[in-house]
């Protein structure tokens, strides 16, 4: 790892970090913001533990003060729900425990869709809970459950913005009467990092009634809940999180063939993670033989630009703690008329890095050691791995370190460092710095949001120029105005070779204003109107690309259901030519020139809490020199939360003075719930640029939570030729089972 070490460097660090525990904690900061109503719940400890089944009847409910001043936030603002709820908290020494009732005039329409663990809960009647141990108003945790008793957790990255692939163990049971329905829930305090020294805890609730667009809330400011925007629940102490250690052993064996070498293989793998507590809110962790073979795969995309896509992380030894990582709000800012892959640009790191080769191809990890938490006002992410060799690349040491401090009432300023090149036999080291700054408290329900941040790489052979640094400012709001501005320079040499860049040699300007309204009408609950604007420049001066997005008119009715329309105006300076599209024997290419086109869409979707739902997208405009028409179209049926299918198509018609050709993407999903606990889910995908189809298949077994098997086919088709004459390409089968130990 050059100058940063070794993993032994990283677990010697950890028990150095340790050893500073007794740092006083960072004080709780101020419990309101402006405008939100202060409020506060003292929490019950009791010694014996309420039975977890759903039914709220143990007697132990009854020492708890129950929370019932919800209200709306959806359609309504701040007023009285439609449905009456009772929430209740208690605690023992080991765990959390919330009851809810949430009343319902007619329990028979609660939605309930979804069945599987850790998917979102969009279509669902659910039951919210936010938790922020630490009272520090920036991030936090988030759990959801619906009628069927489905877990679904989630990390804050930031107040606006969470990762819905953090996972940690806690139970739920559900039950439906002729009231309503009701829910219980245990989160163990070994599941979450925590400082028994602090008493308040930053506490809120949420609830979602589908059938009626309704949302709700404990605490809200400006239709909205988050980790600054809650209550507080005190009187936590004498928590135990036992001795703090996980082991999570697992075993896979992976059947594998490659049709076009005839190549078979046989990878039987022992892998073990272990998570240990230093301190109540600082975690060691230790990854021996890491296997990712049950990870979901990508969906795929279709590029109709000169410039690379992004695919997000999947694998969760990478997603944990994914929130300590952030840095300077790299790729969670939207702005419609900014791609994807371009707000994401310049991340200096970016966990895809690790373990996969620029093909894609998974690369052996050996061994690997993660230090992550918070040491009083300290956010800490560190990683080191050891990643086994491949191809003409050596093996590598790797490190990534994250330090951040908490400043003013909700800021937080910082630094990374990044030490090695998994891709390449070349070095390199990215240092960075950021500040990010948070005011939850202006007047009249505003917020204010900005970042800045610099980074330099170094990296033999590329010398100066070798910077990237940003700028950004938001108002943001869910009704009313809102309005942001962004920059971000990349210079050409900068090359963060644990993160990710799409464009360089590049300032980036970025605008976007719009308005929100909301009606308390039976029909429309919402509509936006406002303007996205992009521009890149080269540095050496001149225009790269530029997007005017004219959000025209975008309205959402009480079920859910959406109506867009919108023009964007798009100017691409194209420097070099560059191939759209290919097949044996000719290809389509965009020459250098100046390109101005304009498009007109319009996009029209159900609520997917409908049995039967969908959504059609048209788009028709200029494309470069020439024409394009697009065609988008969702299909979903919940047939029952035990069956799923959805089908969604993707087709393009360009033409082009130097040719014409058609883009098609397709995808078919299906899920079968044997049980709460069975699941099967399929994915299978085709696109005609690449010609491949594609087929993932997993039998998925979660008896609890911390325990999960997995059978899973992964099978590749290609028509090389493009002579329509699939091909088997490639096929791995893989058994994998895991379990976690709690100590």
């Amino acid at each position: 790892m050059g100058k940063c070490g070794s993993v032994a460097w990283l677990l010697c660090a950890a028990w150095m970090l340790a050893g500073q525990a007794g740092l006083a904690a960072e004080a709780p900061v101020a419990s309101a913001v402006s405008g939100a109503e202060q409020k506060q719940l003292r929490a019950v400890k009791v010694s014996l533990a309420p039975l977890v089944d759903g039914k709220l009847d143990d007697a132990v409910w009854q020492q708890a003060e129950p929370i019932t001043d919800f209200h709306q936030i959806r359609p309504g603002n701040g007023t009285a729900p439609s449905e009456p709820t009772e929430v209740y908290v208690v605690y023992t020494d080991d765990a959390l425990y919330i009851g809810a009732r949430m009343a319902d005039s007619d329990p028979a329409l609660i939605a309930a869709p979804t069945i599987r663990h850790g998917q979102g809960l969009g279509p669902d009647d659910r039951l919210v809970v936010i938790l922020d141990p630490f009272n520090t108003r920036r991030t936090g945790y988030r759990f959801e459950t619906n009628l069927n008793a489905v877990r679904h957790e989630a990390l804050y990255q930031s107040v606006t913005s969470f990762s819905a692939d953090w996972v940690t163990i806690w139970d739920v049971k559900t039950s439906r009467d002729e009231n309503g329905w009701n829910a219980e829930l245990e989160i163990p305090f070994k599941s979450l990092p925590i400082d028994p020294n602090m008493t308040t805890w930053g506490f809120n609730f949420g609830r979602g009634i589908r059938r009626r667009g309704e949302e709700m809330a404990w605490v809200s400011y400006n239709r909205t809940y988050n980790p600054s925007i809650q209550g507080q629940l005190l009187g936590m102490q004498g928590m135990n999180q036992g001795v703090g250690l996980d082991v999570v052993p697992s075993f896979s064996t992976t059947r594998s063939k490659r049709h076009a070498t005839g190549l078979n293989s046989t990878d039987d793998q022992p892998s073990l993670d272990a998570f240990y507590r230093l301190t109540p809110s600082l975690n060691a962790a230790l990854t021996v033989n890491t296997d990712f073979s049950a990870t979901e795969v990508d969906n795929r995309q279709v590029n109709l630009t000169r410039f690379s896509l992004f695919f997000p992380e999947r694998r969760d030894f990478f997603l944990n703690d994914s929130d300590l990582f952030q840095f300077g709000n790299i790729g969670i800012v939207g702005n419609n008329a900014i791609p994807q892959a371009a707000r994401q640009n310049a991340r200096p790191y970016f966990s895809r890095k690790l373990g996969l080769s620029p093909s894609g191809a998974p690369v052996d990890i050996n061994y690997g050691a993660r230090l992550s938490g918070r040491l009083g006002r300290w956010n800490i992410g560190s990683l080191a791995i050891r990643q086994e060799e491949f191809g003409r690349v050596a093996a590598k040491n790797l490190f990534v370190g994250r330090f951040s401090a908490n400043v003013l009432k909700e800021s937080n300023v910082g630094v990374v460092i990044t030490e090695g090149n998994p891709g390449s036999n070349v070095d390199n080291r990215v240092l960075g710095a950021d500040f990010r700054y948070l005011n939850t408290r202006l007047g009249n329900g505003r917020t204010l949001e900005g970042d800045a941040w610099i980074q330099q790489s170094d990296t033999p052979g590329l010398v100066g120029n070798d910077r990237a640094y940003g700028l950004g400012l938001r108002f943001p709001t869910n009704t009313g105005w809102r309005t942001g501005v962004g920059f971000k320079e990349v210079q050409k040499n900068f090359n963060p070779a644990m993160g990710y860049v799409n464009r360089t040699n590049i300032r980036d300007y970025s605008f976007d204003l719009g308005h929100t309204t909301f009606f308390t009408g039976r029909l429309v609950q919402s509509v936006y109107s406002g303007l996205d604007y992009s521009r890149f420049d080269t540095l050496g001066g001149g225009l790269q690309s530029e997007i005017a997005q004219f959000r025209l008119l975008e309205a959402e009715t009480n079920q859910r259901d959406r109506l867009n329309f919108g023009y964007t105006r798009n100017r691409e300076v194209v420097a070099a030519p560059f191939t759209l599209y290919s097949e044996p024997g000719r290809s389509v290419r965009v020459q250098p020139g100046d390109y101005r086109f304009d498009e007109v869409s319009l996009t029209l979707g159900t609520g997917n809490q409908r049995r039967v739902a969908g959504s059609l997208g048209l788009t028709k405009g200029d494309f470069y020199d020439g024409e394009r028409d697009n065609v988008s179209l969702g299909f979903q049926w919940n047939q029952s939360r035990y069956f799923l299918l959805q089908l969604s198509q993707d087709w393009n018609a360009i033409t082009l003075p130097q040719g014409d050709f058609i883009t098609r993407l397709s995808s078919l999903t299906t899920q079968v719930a044997f049980s709460s606990q069975w699941f099967w889910v399929s994915l299978f995908q085709y696109d005609n640029v690449s010609e491949e189809i594609g087929i993932n298949t997993r039998l998925q077994w979660v008896p609890t939570a911390g325990q999960e098997g997995f059978i899973v086919l992964n099978y590749n088709l290609q028509d090389k030729d493009k002579d329509n004459t699939f091909r088997s390409a490639a096929r791995d089968f893989s058994i994998k089972f895991k379990y976690t130990f709690r100590f």
